[in-house]
């Protein structure tokens, strides 16, 4: 049993926090909390953990990434999604080796780490690879492998991605910290019978699945050209549109589509410096979460965004809103940290975490306030959305347990990681120079 005690504990998004507290865990959850010193007299044998002037708040929730594409980080940039897609990306990632996508996975754990995320959604190639990565480092993710018309340069053609699909959804069914879910890629990437195949494994497994939409205009173009309806009809059409979906970007949409994405219960994952950076556009988020649409906040992947840092992230969702409807009081502090906490939790099939409450598991992440950029601290809620970076958390506990301590990952080599994906990066310039 310990005790965790700190100047300020943020329970949640739209809880007051707390101030000289303390949480009590055991067996990997929240067991008590309240005011410091009643609680270290209700419990004399508990081990103290005292951190001081800091902030204890809910581990983040990256609710949509591509974690190994660090391995591609600055590849190419300043470019449109499907440019950068076509003629970059998909061409080197026919050559993706598996030990690229574990050493990809294994920085990328650690970037995420140093930004307070304690779960994330992952969508990519060789996720076998993405899984043991998680298995090994004690963080928790949704994930599954990324399934396309076109050839994988894992199963190789798409009835052998439905069947490894298959397959990861029945080995790892029941693991504390991780959750398979099915994974077209795009509408553009998938035929509607692969979609349709892809959502009958979903309800037949009743998990998830996740699959990019309306991304661009010239993807919604292209989807109304092929199919005649624009992407969220198109899908709906198919049977894809319920609870158990979960969609990332949601940029281009219509208040008619914003009404049938809440009508039928699917969950948003809002990447909102991806999606500036591909100039794809800025999510309508605040018409979702009026509509009753879960929204959660994605970096997406280190090679479009370029970083994992989930706390510029909440930043920058909260500030766009608010310069484009020339509105401060939109999106504020409080719903951007619940968006990237609770509804994000909620959106990748874990409800129980993204909130620091009496039974919940004990996934939360530590920032010290000693740096100079985070004093004063009138408002720990406000600090941690509006002053916080990656780097300033210190601490991070997952289930109870302490996989970053005092700046340092207890779980794995960090150093390893960078070294091993220094190598494969000068293996893919060659790579690409053969190309030329």
């Amino acid at each position: 049993m310990q005790i965790i005690c700190a100047q300020y504990i943020i329970s949640g998004g739209h809880e007051i926090p707390l101030i000289d507290s303390a949480i009590v865990v055991e067996n990997g959850k929240i067991l008590d909390m309240g005011a410091k010193d009643d609680i270290v007299s209700r419990y004399p044998l508990a081990e103290i953990i005292d951190f001081g002037d800091s902030i204890i708040f809910p581990g983040l929730v990256n609710a949509h990434t591509h974690a190994s594409m660090t391995i591609f980080r600055g590849l190419a940039d300043d470019l449109p999604l499907m440019t950068w897609l076509e003629n970059y990306i998909f061409p080197v990632e026919r050559h993706l080796k598996p030990e690229w996508v574990y050493w990809g996975a294994k920085l990328a754990i650690a970037e995420m780490l140093r930004s307070g995320i304690t779960l994330f959604a992952d969508m990519y190639l060789f996720e076998e690879e993405v899984i043991k990565a998680v298995e090994e480092t004690g963080i928790r993710a949704t994930l599954g492998e990324g399934l396309f018309d076109f050839p994988s340069p894992n199963y190789g053609p798409l009835e052998k991605g439905l069947a490894l699909t298959e397959k990861l959804l029945k080995d790892y069914a029941g693991h504390p910290r991780i959750k398979v879910m099915v994974c077209p890629h795009a509408a553009y990437t998938c035929s509607p019978d692969t979609l349709k195949a892809a959502a009958a494994i979903a309800e037949r497994y009743d998990t998830l699945i996740h699959i990019h939409l309306s991304e661009t205009k010239d993807e919604v173009a292209l989807i109304k050209a092929r199919y005649g309806q624009t992407p969220p009809f198109h899908l709906d059409s198919l049977g894809l549109l319920n609870e158990r979906l979960l969609v990332a970007h949601a940029v281009q949409l219509t208040d008619e589509e914003i009404e049938l994405l809440a009508k039928r219960q699917v969950k948003v994952a809002h990447c909102p410096e991806s999606n500036l950076k591909l100039g794809s556009g800025v999510a309508p988020v605040p018409a979702l979460l009026e509509a009753g649409v879960c929204v959660g906040i994605g970096t997406d992947g280190p090679a479009s965004n370029n970083d994992l840092d989930l706390i510029g992230e909440m930043r920058s969702a909260a500030l766009i809103q608010k310069g484009l409807t020339f509105d401060p009081t939109k999106l504020p502090a409080k719903d951007a940290l619940n968006m990237a906490t609770s509804l994000g939790a909620k959106a990748l099939g874990w409800p129980e975490l993204g909130r620091l409450v009496k039974d919940s598991p004990a996934d939360l992440a530590v920032i010290k306030l000693s740096s100079s950029h985070l004093t004063p601290c009138y408002d720990p809620l406000s600090i941690l959305v509006y002053s916080a970076r990656a780097g300033d958390v210190t601490d991070v506990m997952v289930a109870g347990e302490f996989i970053m301590r005092d700046g340092r990952i207890l779980t794995f080599d960090e150093e390893e990681a960078k070294k091993k994906v220094f190598e494969i990066s000068q293996e893919i310039k060659t790579l690409l120079a053969g190309q030329n």
